[in-house]
């Protein structure tokens, strides 16, 4: 099978040349002129373009909407199924968005187009859906806290520099309330993405509130989520539940504090759930923290998660 990876010498790019680097598949890395003749995992990059375009079984995209508006239905029309990473098409009522363990009756053999969700929205989707399948989710509410990898490599540098090239202020030292541009509403459009994103992959129509903040850690977002259901549910019944939940990991003991943190999420491809609690004013309420690794499953992991998928209409 031949497979293109369409921003190749990216972060997300670069985890995904990893992960099938290891396979049969032909890959073919595609990359902007800046990177175009390096090598990585063995295999030269190539500068996109209408020369070397090729006909490929899939193609991954993980080098921004821009780019993913202008190329994705050049490689469809060929014949390619499309996995995009980017924010171009999650919004398109016949692109399905993507969680494999959450909708993958979604894909079928006309969704040339597949979208990947936003690397928060994955981990948060996650362990909604178990939840809303025992008890129906009336509102959440989340506050996510980001790592400076869900920018970039140019997020990465402003941390590890001290310099404000990516964000809008210095991240050492410092959290940012702010995350992509800012709406006439008062939220952000990165908290967009969440509601709209949430309410696509459940299929439900739940309130969801957002806020976004970028904290000075390389990777893996975090997020803390308060829950309300139509009826009680209780602490004790949503741990079984997510005990038994595929692709979650549940790390909850306060006394010997265990509980999910970036540094042990790192470079994994779980979900981790904590910190469960009850709401003791509220019977049908319950929070709890999630930590992921916002380069794996929050995008290439869920990417190639949904490739394993497609492939079954090639």
């Amino acid at each position: 099978m031949k497979i293109a990876i369409v921003g190749a010498s990216g972060l997300v790019g670069r985890k995904m040349v990893e992960t099938l680097n290891k396979s049969s598949h032909e890959l073919v890395l595609y990359c902007s002129n800046k990177s175009a003749g390096q090598t990585l995992n063995g295999l030269k990059l190539i500068e996109l373009n209408d020369k070397t375009l090729q006909k490929v079984d899939i193609a991954l995209f993980s080098a921004g909407s821009t780019v993913s508006k202008l190329w994705a239905k050049k490689f469809s029309k060929l014949g390619a199924f499309v996995i995009d990473n980017s924010n171009a098409f999650r919004r398109e009522t016949s692109v399905p968005l993507v969680v494999p363990e959450i909708n993958p009756h979604t894909i079928n053999n006309n969704t040339k187009i597949i979208a990947n969700p936003n690397c928060s929205t994955i981990q948060i989707a996650l362990p909604l859906f178990y939840l809303n399948k025992q008890a129906k989710i009336k509102k959440v509410i989340i506050s996510t806290y980001q790592a400076s990898s869900g920018a970039g490599k140019k997020g990465l540098l402003d941390l590890e520099n001290g310099t404000a090239v990516k964000f809008p202020h210095p991240l050492t030292d410092n959290l940012i309330p702010q995350i992509d541009i800012a709406l006439e509403n008062g939220y952000t459009l990165e908290e967009d993405k969440m509601r709209f994103e949430l309410k696509k992959i459940l299929e439900c129509n739940i309130s969801v509130v957002a806020t976004a903040i970028r904290v000075p850690v390389k990777n893996c977002h975090g997020a803390s989520v308060y829950v309300e259901f139509e009826k009680p549910l209780s602490k004790e019944k949503a741990k079984a539940i997510l005990l038994k939940a595929n692709g979650i990991t549940l790390q909850d003991n306060l006394e010997k504090a265990i509980y999910p943190m970036p540094i042990s999420a790192n470079n994994t491809d779980q979900v981790y759930i904590g910190r469960l609690r009850q709401d003791l004013d509220n019977e049908k309420a319950l929070s709890f923290w999630v930590v992921a690794d916002n380069l794996r499953k929050g995008a290439s992991t869920n990417a190639i998660q949904i490739m394993e998928i497609v492939k079954n209409f090639i």
